[in-house]
């Protein structure tokens, strides 16, 4: 579903290998968040999606656990920016910023996807659901 989805709106990027159970099953027990249902089910097709550049649309499950407990757990953050386990990243611009899922009580619990500014510590929704955001970005209609 997810290849095909991506297929139709852009030609040039590329997909890994289904993401394993035990890969899977780390960002649960190194984040303690269950993955959201629909990229839960992107995940299962491929783990990452890619430009021709090697750029990820969305990163793979090790990404997301590096990428996640670096910015939970790097203690210089910790007095520039308000913290960061209330979110769960799963893809950057290239340039600093972060989109994420929102955690709110240990779960997350809508589609929604914000972006994380780098230089401002804002926290803005930019997409409804991840269909929406990866249509957006690969069309440049998403824009940070």
């Amino acid at each position: 579903m997810w290849k095909d989805y991506i297929g139709t709106i852009s030609k040039e990027y590329a997909f890994k290998s289904p993401a394993s159970e035990a890969e899977l099953r780390q960002i649960t027990d190194v984040l303690h968040v269950e993955l959201p249902r629909k990229l839960l089910e992107l995940y299962v097709e491929t783990n990452g999606v890619f430009d021709q550049f090697g750029c990820p649309l969305i990163w793979s499950t090790t990404q997301i656990v590096k990428d996640n407990s670096f910015f939970r757990n790097f203690t210089d953050y910790q007095d520039l920016y308000m913290p960061f386990d209330h979110l769960l990243f799963f893809s950057d611009n290239g340039c600093g910023d972060l989109f994420g899922y929102r955690i709110l009580n240990g779960c997350i619990e809508t589609e929604d996807i914000y972006v994380w500014n780098h230089e401002d510590d804002s926290r803005t929704w930019v997409a409804s659901s991840l269909e929406t955001f990866i249509k957006g970005w690969i069309t440049g209609e998403l824009t940070t």
